[in-house]
C-alpha cells in the first residue's frame, strides 16, 4: 500500500476539482493508499485560500494523514538548505517538505520536482 506526501499544490489542484488529480487521489483512496500531509503545506494553501473554500479544506485535511514536523526533520530540512538552496533556489517550505517525505519514507507527489533536487526524495 503506497504511503504518499501531497504537495501543497496537487492539494490545490485536488481542491479546485480539476479532474486529472480528483481521479487519481479518488482512486488511490480506494486502493487503501496512505496519503499524508505537513504544516507547510497548510500554511501555503490558506495563504491562498479562497473565501468559499474554508469548509471545503477544513474537510480535506480530515481525509488526509499529518506528518508532524519534529527535531530531526528540521535538522534534515537545515541540512537540504545549507546543500540546495544556493544551488537550486531550494526554500524553507520545500527543504521542510522533502525532509518529511524522506524522513517519514514517503513517496513525494509534486507538480514541481525541480523544487526538490534531493536525492533520496522518491516521487510519486
Amino acid at each position: 500500500m503506497p504511503k504518499i506526501l501531497l504537495d501543497s499544490d496537487v492539494i490545490i489542484e485536488w481542491l479546485r476539482g480539476h479532474p486529472p488529480y480528483v481521479e487519481q487521489i479518488a482512486t488511490l483512496i480506494e486502493q487503501h493508499a496512505e496519503l499524508f500531509w505537513t504544516s507547510v503545506s497548510v500554511a501555503e494553501i490558506y495563504a491562498g485560500l479562497r473565501k468559499n473554500e474554508e469548509e471545503v479544506v477544513a474537510n480535506l485535511f480530515l481525509l488526509l494523514e499529518p506528518v508532524e514536523i519534529t527535531i530531526e526533520i528540521g535538522k534534515k530540512a537545515g541540512r537540504y538548505l545549507n546543500a540546495y538552496s544556493k544551488s537550486h533556489g531550494v526554500e524553507l517550505g520545500d527543504a521542510l517538505i522533502a525532509s518529511c517525505a524522506t524522513t517519514e519514507g514517503l513517496e513525494l507527489w509534486t507538480l514541481n520536482k525541480k523544487h526538490y533536487p534531493m536525492r533520496d526524495v522518491r516521487f510519486r
